[in-house]
């Protein structure tokens, strides 16, 4: 694995130091561009929402009416199809104005081809039933939403311009200002500097927490987009492990190449040389016994070359300490073969699924191997233990630092690796060090 520690600092990105605002983020609230489209978004959800509502509840009350027909079941898979693509638009609607990126639910399964399949494959999805209940929900919250936002807009930006166009009342109204209370004996009306600055306080207050309750309300959108008109927690899980049994299937493919290349170009290759010297020493055993001895003698330095290499070969696929010892053991064998002194430790009281055992062991060895080659340290430390259902690993250097995940390095792959069994890879490696490496692994089982 080959890892870019202590590199140039290419892999790196360095974010420039921001500009600071001159506003507070309270008084520019009201005039980013993000408020108002927040606030659009809200203003849409109400015709929209009736929109969907109406072909919602109309196609499905007609499909159902009609059931005791042919017609019925055709009218409400055309209707669930058509609430699945005003789901889409809804999906593309809250990208655009709230910058929520929802993915695409899961598609149509059919076991078939043709009309019936289609109609099958329609009333079996969960997503279209998902944007037929959006549909309906859609309808009473856009209604709330959009007397909040623009009762809240219309009255703060009001009030707050209000010393700018009081004139208007005594000029063409017949009152002196904006009647606060009135009945047959008393009215007051807003009308003095005083009264007025108050008017326009009231107003700068409604204006500036205008955009924050805009802001609460698009997050209950947020969250009905979100939940109903994006992939299902099955769905997403489902694909997960696709792409997890790919990315294992490609890593087990991987590793059986490296293990035929080197049984091909290492102890294979030993003993076809050491095969051939033996036969060259039996034909000279008659004729020159001293130089069949030689040759012997050479055949068995070969001889045990190529048993170090199997060794080290059947050490790199599942190393027999670790299945009689643990990690403990397994973990202290591999830091005696670093470069650079390593202090183990290990608090388990148990040991983990033998597969999970053998991930946190190859994983521990490829970061040492990583600190050997390039971190260009003096110290390393790992640390094993245990978080109710999780094991921790964690692997730390005094090296230069500079370590990346990103794609294309060593620590893409073995991130890759561990997401495969829903496990995680952070990595802590500012320039100039140290270098913390933390993975966590499912506990999955005990074993004795």
């Amino acid at each position: 694995m080959a890892t870019d520690y202590g590199q140039s600092g290419q892999s790196y990105g360095f974010f420039e130091e921001p500009r600071r605002r001159r506003l507070p983020a309270g008084l520019r609230a009201p005039f980013e561009g993000r408020t108002w489209r927040e606030f659009g978004y809200v203003l849409l959800s109400l015709p929209v929402s009736i929109l969907l509502f109406t072909y919602g509840v109309t196609m499905v009350a007609l499909g159902a009416g009609l059931l005791v027909t042919f017609l019925g079941v055709p009218v409400l898979a055309a209707g669930l199809a058509g609430c699945r693509g005003f789901g889409a638009m809804e999906r593309a609607r809250a990208r655009g104005l709230l910058g929520l990126e929802v993915a695409d639910p899961e598609p149509l399964r059919m076991r078939g081809h043709g009309f019936l399949a289609w109609i099958g494959a329609v009333l079996k999805s969960g997503a279209s039933w998902r944007a037929l209940l959006y549909s309906v929900i859609q309808l009473p919250w856009s209604v709330f939403s959009f007397v909040v936002a623009v009762n809240f807009w219309a009255y703060g930006w009001a009030l707050l311009t209000y010393p700018l166009w009081f004139w208007l009342f005594p000029a063409y109204g017949g009152q002196d200002g904006l009647q606060l209370y009135g009945d047959e004996t008393h009215h007051i009306y807003l009308d003095n500097p005083f009264e007025i600055g108050v008017t326009a306080l009231v107003g700068l207050l409604f204006t500036l927490a205008t955009p924050w309750i805009v802001r609460a309300l698009t997050q209950v959108d947020r969250v009905l987009v979100h939940g109903l008109l994006g992939p299902s927690r099955l769905a997403t899980r489902v694909v997960e492990l696709e792409s997890d049994r790919g990315v294992v299937v490609d890593t087990a493919a991987a590793d059986l190449r490296r293990i035929e290349r080197d049984l091909h170009d290492g102890a294979q290759a030993r003993l076809v040389a050491l095969a051939m010297d033996l036969g060259l020493a039996k034909e000279k055993l008659t004729e020159d016994p001293q130089a069949a001895a030689r040759m012997v003698d050479e055949a068995h330095g070969e001889v045990k070359t190529a048993l170090q290499e199997l060794r080290d070969l059947a050490r790199g696929i599942h190393p027999a300490v670790l299945t009689d010892r643990g990690l403990d053991a397994a973990l202290s064998a591999v830091a005696s073969r670093c470069t650079v002194p390593v202090q183990v430790e290990v608090d388990l009281v148990e040991r983990p699924a033998p597969a999970i055992e053998g991930i946190a062991y190859f994983t521990v060895s490829e970061l040492l191997q990583n600190i050997s080659k390039h971190a260009r340290a003096t110290w390393a430390g790992v640390d094993v233990w245990r978080v109710e259902n999780r094991l921790m690993l964690q692997v730390v250097d005094n090296g230069v630092g500079g370590a990346s995940a990103s794609g294309g390095s060593g620590l893409a792959g073995l991130t890759e690796r561990l997401d495969a069994v829903d496990g995680i890879l952070v990595v802590d490696s500012p320039v100039g060090g140290p270098t913390r490496i933390t993975a966590e692994l499912p506990w999955r089982g005990e074993r004795g």
